[in-house]
């Protein structure tokens, strides 16, 4: 039985993993997670340092509680 299944996923790799077609496009996606991550990335860090620039403008103690 689990030869059975081996053979059978050996035989089907390039389906179930999908073409050449299908990978571009999957890399496509993760690229552009990967350039939404990075966006986010960047506006929070604009965020923190404006905040932090803001509450030593305030005269707020600058380290972290925790």
């Amino acid at each position: 039985m689990i030869n059975g299944w081996k053979r059978k996923l050996l035989e089907e790799a390039n389906q179930i993993f999908g073409t050449e077609s299908k990978g571009e496009k999957t890399s496509e996606d993760a690229q552009a997670h990967i350039d939404e991550l990075y966006r986010q990335i960047g506006q929070l860090k604009v965020e923190k340092d404006f905040l932090a620039n803001r509450s030593a403008r305030l005269g707020l103690p600058t380290e972290k509680p925790w």
